[in-house]
């Protein structure tokens, strides 16, 4: 009986937070690894992770021996004038691109930096969410509110609240479970007060609103290098390009990372 694909949404509501750079490294470890892997991009309009398929396709192309890549589908927001109608067609639209990816073992759904009826549907299917946030207060404020002077803990924010009715969607529809990870990225180096309390309202909020939280990468300027070659830190070696102490650190963050995730069938490949 073949298995039923494995879906990873990456969400978050803020742009900026490392959503399609954290996409792009999962999808190529899970390749690396001997896995199938479907990729649906339903931020199409930017076109990130799209792009970055795209930029490796062509650098792929003039090498000796191809690079792994995933089956890809962008997806466009419906342009429909009636809310309910375009909500129908968003929801048909992503359903048939899960179907064209269902030979795949895992499949990963990039989504914009924005709510939407697409991106609301695609956090309801997914089995694994990861949420990116930089270490700031900005991006906390996505998650929660905090009192201003004592930085406790008031209230769930907009975003939280929606992932947790997109899982109550799932457990009517097919009572599936999401399980939620909040990844710190873009981490300092530098240990400071700011990052100590990020660390601190980041593991509190964990136990109140029910993620995981675990820590992404570091703030390299080989994450954002990597973005115009379509290349990952995977896969420097093989594209003979010099590995400095940053890369290597970088590629144990990605190894840590990876295990952090807990898929099914990975650890046992990961270790």
């Amino acid at each position: 009986m073949t298995k039923k694909p494995y879906i990873i949404v990456l969400g978050n509501e803020k742009g900026g937070t490392g959503k399609s750079t954290v996409s792009m490294h999962v999808i190529i470890s899970l390749l690396r690894m001997g896995f199938s892997v479907g990729s649906i991009d339903v931020d199409a309009r930017q076109g990130t992770l799209s792009r970055y398929l795209d930029n490796r396709k062509e650098y792929s192309g003039k090498m000796a021996n191809p690079l792994p890549i995933s089956e890809h589908i962008p997806l466009l927001p419906s342009q429909h004038p009636i809310r309910e109608e375009a909500v129908k067609e968003d929801q048909g639209n992503l359903e048939k691109a899960l179907a064209q990816l269902s030979s795949n073992r895992f499949i990963l759904i990039d989504t914009p930096g924005s709510d939407s009826p697409l991106s609301r549907a695609a956090h309801s299917v997914a089995d694994t969410l990861i949420t990116p946030i930089n270490d700031s207060f900005i991006d906390l404020d996505m998650l929660v509110r905090l009192k201003s002077d004592t930085l406790d803990i008031l209230r769930p924010s907009t975003y939280a609240e929606m992932v947790w009715e997109q899982k109550k969607q799932r457990a009517i529809r097919d009572q599936g479970s999401i399980e939620w990870i909040v990844l710190r990225n873009r981490l300092s180096s530098i240990s400071a007060r700011n990052k100590q309390q990020m660390e601190d309202i980041v593991k509190a909020l964990s136990k109140r609103i029910g993620f995981r939280y675990v820590a992404g990468f570091g703030e390299r300027v080989i994450f954002r290098e990597l973005f115009l070659s379509g290349l990952t830190v995977l896969d420097l070696e093989e594209c003979k390009m010099p590995m400095t102490l940053s890369h290597v650190s970088a590629k144990q963050e990605l190894r840590n990372l990876i295990q952090m995730i807990q898929l099914p069938d990975v650890e046992r490949l990961a270790a």
